[in-house]
C-alpha cells in the first residue's frame, strides 16, 4: 500500500514533522482504488486514486492523508446517523481542514473547503448552523465519506476493526498516537488544538439534546410517594408522584444575538415541559441585559410573548432565583442561550443546565452547570 512514491515520501515526512498523524496512519488501511477520482474513507479504510495522487505535491499528499485519517479517528462516518450525507460531509470537511490549517506547514489539495468562522465548532454544531442558515453545498465539494452504498468498493479492514468495533479501535489508535507524539520533541505541536474538543463529541453517547434535557427533569424512584390508591382495588400497585415539589426556573435568552427561530425552539421546549410534568412548578423569565418575569406557568397557561433584544447578562436571573429559591433539593435552573454574556461571581447551590444554540460559547466559558448543545 505504500509503494506509491508520493505516498512514501509524504508518510516519511509526517513521521518527522507530525508524529501524531504518523501514529494514526499506522492504524489506517491505506489502499489504491483506480477510478475513484480523489480519495475517500468509509471510516475504516482510506482509499486513494493513484492518478490523482500523482498530480499532488508531497505537502498536498500529507494534507490529504491527515484529512482522511482525521475523518476515521473522529468517527465522522458513524456520527452522521440520519443526517443529510452531503451536508454532513461539508461540515466534517470544514472541521478537519481547519485543524490541519491551524498547524501550519501543510498544504491542503486544491479546492479544499475552508470556513474559518466555523472551524472551532464540532461537526454536529457546524451541520446545525449550515442547516439552519440554509447554506448551499459547494458544487466543488468532494464527497469523501463513504457509507457502504451500492457500488462502493470496501476491502478488508485492518485486523481487529469492523463496523461495530471501529470506535474502540480508533480510541486505541488515538492513545497510541498521543504517546508517540509525547515521546517526540516536536510531537505535541502536531496535535491540532481543536482535536480534543472534537474528540469529546466522538466519544459522547449519541443522545440528542432534547432527550438529555427531559432526562434532567425526570423524577427518580425515591421521589415517588407510596402507591396511587386509585388503582389498588384493581390489584395494581403504581407509584404515586408526590405533589409539586420540583421548582424549575427557566430563562430564555432574548438578547440580540439569539434569533427568532432559536427563541421559538426554546418556547416549544418550555411548553412541552410544562405540559408533560404535573409535578413541576415552572417560573419563566425572558432575559437580555434586563430580566422580564417571572411568569408562573402550568398546563393551562399561555406563554407570554418574548421581551428583550438588548445585550446579555446572566446575573439578574440568578439573583432573582436566589431570592425565591426554597431549597437546594427542590429547585433547578435551565438557561436557554447562546452562552455569550456576563456570569455571576458565585455559582448557585442548586443544579443549573445551560442549553446552547449551535455555535454557542465554548464549554470552558461556563464557570458552573451542565452544558447541552442543540445539535
Amino acid at each position: 500500500m505504500r509503494e506509491d512514491p508520493n505516498l512514501q515520501r509524504a508518510s516519511l515526512g509526517l513521521r518527522m514533522s507530525a508524529p501524531f498523524f504518523a501514529g494514526l496512519l499506522l492504524f489506517a488501511n491505506v489502499q489504491p482504488k483506480i477510478g475513484l477520482g480523489t480519495a475517500a474513507t468509509d471510516g475504516r479504510t482510506i482509499y486513494y486514486d493513484p492518478a490523482y495522487l500523482a498530480t499532488l505535491t508531497v505537502k498536498q499528499v500529507q494534507g490529504l492523508l491527515m484529512h482522511e485519517v482525521l475523518h476515521c479517528a473522529l468517527q465522522h462516518v458513524p456520527r452522521r446517523q440520519l443526517r443529510h450525507p452531503e451536508l454532513w460531509n461539508f461540515a466534517a470537511d470544514i472541521v478537519v481542514n481547519g485543524m490541519i490549517a491551524s498547524l501550519g506547514g501543510y498544504e491542503l489539495p486544491l479546492g479544499a473547503i475552508r470556513r474559518p468562522a466555523l472551524e472551532h465548532f464540532s461537526v454536529e454544531e457546524v451541520y446545525a448552523i449550515l442547516e439552519r442558515t440554509a447554506v448551499a453545498i459547494p458544487a466543488a465539494l468532494i464527497l469523501d465519506l463513504s457509507y457502504g452504498d451500492a457500488g462502493d468498493v470496501v476491502d478488508d479492514p485492518p485486523q481487529g476493526i469492523d463496523a461495530g468495533g471501529s470506535e474502540a479501535y480508533w480510541q486505541h489508535a488515538i492513545r497510541c498516537a498521543q504517546m508517540m507524539a509525547e515521546a517526540s520533541e516536536r510531537g505535541r505541536g502536531s496535535i491540532p488544538a481543536e482535536f480534543e474538543r472534537e474528540l469529546r463529541f466522538a466519544d459522547a453517547p449519541q443522545i440528542d439534546w432534547k432527550t438529555a434535557l427531559w432526562r434532567f427533569l425526570v423524577r427518580t424512584p425515591c421521589d415517588f410517594d407510596g402507591y396511587d390508591r386509585r388503582f389498588i382495588h384493581s390489584g395494581l400497585y403504581i407509584d404515586d408522584l408526590a405533589g409539586e415539589s420540583l421548582k424549575v426556573h427557566i430563562a430564555i435568552d432574548t438578547s440580540a444575538s439569539v434569533n427568532d427561530l432559536e427563541i421559538s425552539q426554546f418556547l416549544a421546549e418550555v411548553q412541552a415541559i410544562v405540559g408533560a410534568y404535573p409535578h413541576i412548578a415552572c417560573h419563566l423569565y425572558y432575559a437580555d441585559a434586563d430580566l422580564h418575569g417571572p411568569y408562573k406557568l402550568d398546563r393551562a397557561s399561555e406563554i407570554p410573548p418574548p421581551k428583550g433584544g438588548g445585550g446579555t447578562s446572566f446575573r439578574p436571573f440568578f439573583t432573582a432565583v436566589e431570592e425565591i429559591a426554597s431549597s437546594q433539593e427542590d429547585d433547578l435552573c435551565i438557561y436557554l442561550t447562546d452562552g455569550f454574556g456576563d456570569f455571576p461571581a458565585k455559582a448557585p447551590d442548586y443544579p443549573v443546565m445551560w442549553v446552547l444554540v449551535p455555535g454557542g460559547a465554548n464549554d470552558a466559558e461556563f464557570p458552573f452547570g451542565d452544558i447541552l448543545r442543540m445539535v
